[in-house]
């Protein structure tokens, strides 16, 4: 476990797990104590360590993909609910709660904004730290493109249309945390849009 950034208020811990070297993020609000888990992916005994030590109340998942949710049966027989949008729901072994577009949920003192991002997945889904630089994309934005669309029920057009219009109008010095490798920021990406509609990927 990593702690990856802290500002006040909130601290950011990281850990890479699984074949694929995922990244799983826990959110803390500093004041209450109350976390997040964000893509229960794999090594489920370290991510109920995690929780446990930084009393993490929920987890939510970016998307459905499979490599992001080995660990949500023993994340849920432990006692902690998972969430996940309805389009992408079928493809975990079970959940608790739905997640919608554009909604905002409490993390102890800190503000969750749901911002629906399809393409890698029907239903994938990133989430914005209102007040702080933190911006969860999963498997939609990384450092140099979008998320791989190769897949089965993904689509390059969508992805880059939810690029566009929900993430690259955001604030450009907006930390991307991604599923997998190194952060960036949306002011480093948002000029290669074109770029990446010209090459296909």
């Amino acid at each position: 476990m990593t702690l990856l950034l802290s500002d006040t208020g909130w601290e950011l811990h990281n850990v890479v797990v699984g074949p694929v070297d995922n990244n799983v993020y826990v959110l803390r609000c500093t004041e209450t104590g109350d976390a997040l888990l964000i893509d229960a992916a794999n090594e489920h005994d370290r991510l109920l360590d995690l929780c446990r030590t930084l009393e993490v109340r929920t987890v939510v998942e970016t998307h459905g993909h499979w490599d992001h949710i080995q660990a949500i049966p023993e994340i849920r027989d432990a006692g902690y609910e998972v969430g996940v949008t309805a389009a992408d729901a079928g493809m975990l072994p079970s959940y608790d709660y739905l997640l919608e577009d554009d909604t905002v949920f409490d993390v102890g003192r800190l503000k969750l904004r749901t911002i629906l991002t399809p393409g890698h997945t029907p239903g994938s889904i990133c989430f914005k730290v209102e007040g702080t630089p933190l911006l969860f994309t999963g498997d939609t934005l990384f450092p140099g493109g979008p998320g791989n669309t190769s897949f089965e029920h993904s689509d390059f057009d969508t992805i880059i249309e939810s690029i566009d219009r929900r993430l690259f109008t955001l604030p450009e010095d907006l930390i991307v945390l991604p599923g997998h490798g190194d952060r960036t920021t949306i002011g480093t990406e948002r000029p290669h849009l074109q770029e990446w509609v010209d090459r296909g990927w």
